[in-house]
């Protein structure tokens, strides 16, 4: 097969060569809630295409390859000294895989276990392309199953406006978990 991105014989739906100059993480952090951390490893604006590809069939081999660039290598370094789950933000299957499971399962460590269909939003609405006030009116509605672990890293693929976010972590909050920073591969806010 021949990469997406330079067109060069590969194994890979993007070969290492590429992978190594366009999809090396620079993490940035922006705050949701006043305090709590969000950590993103991409500007969205870098990896645009990459992202939009969640809605066909390939999505599920480039989903793989961001989650194990920038998930797996954080999950490898990430120590805390009690339990800890990752839980993905509704992580139903759509196209025939869940972009969000992947990502959350590529956190499989030592010091995380991912859990999953934990947290699900009742209400389907697409935010794709939607402005702040069309979000706020139409909120996710999030229901949450119980699971034994307190401390929680919440998974996302993009962070926008920060209100789904913001959703997930009250839903988990009433469930009296503690979410200790949320995980997303880009940052819509990064652009260039």
């Amino acid at each position: 097969m021949r990469c997406l991105i330079c067109e060069k014989f590969s194994l890979s739906h993007i070969c290492d060569s590429c992978q190594k100059k366009l999809l090396t993480p620079k993490l940035s952090t922006r705050k949701i809630l006043h305090s709590l951390p969000v950590y993103s490893f991409y500007k969205y604006g870098h990896i645009e295409s990459l992202l939009l590809s969640k809605h066909t069939d390939v999505g599920f081999y480039i989903y793989k390859i961001l989650a194990h660039r920038a998930f797996k290598k954080f999950a490898d370094n990430f120590e805390f000294e009690e339990g800890v789950c990752s839980i993905a933000i509704d992580d139903h299957v759509r196209h025939g895989y869940s972009h969000t499971a992947i990502l959350n399962q590529s956190l499989t460590c030592k010091s995380i276990k991912p859990r999953i269909n934990i947290l699900k939003a009742q209400n389907k609405e697409s935010y794709s392309g939607k402005n702040y006030e069309y979000r706020l009116m139409h909120p996710r509605e999030f229901t949450c199953k119980g699971f034994k672990e307190e401390y929680v890293i919440l998974v996302d693929d993009i962070i926008t406006t920060g209100l789904t976010l913001t959703q997930a972590v009250n839903a988990l909050h009433v469930k009296g978990k503690e979410v200790l920073f949320c995980l997303t591969l880009a940052d819509a806010r990064e652009k260039d």
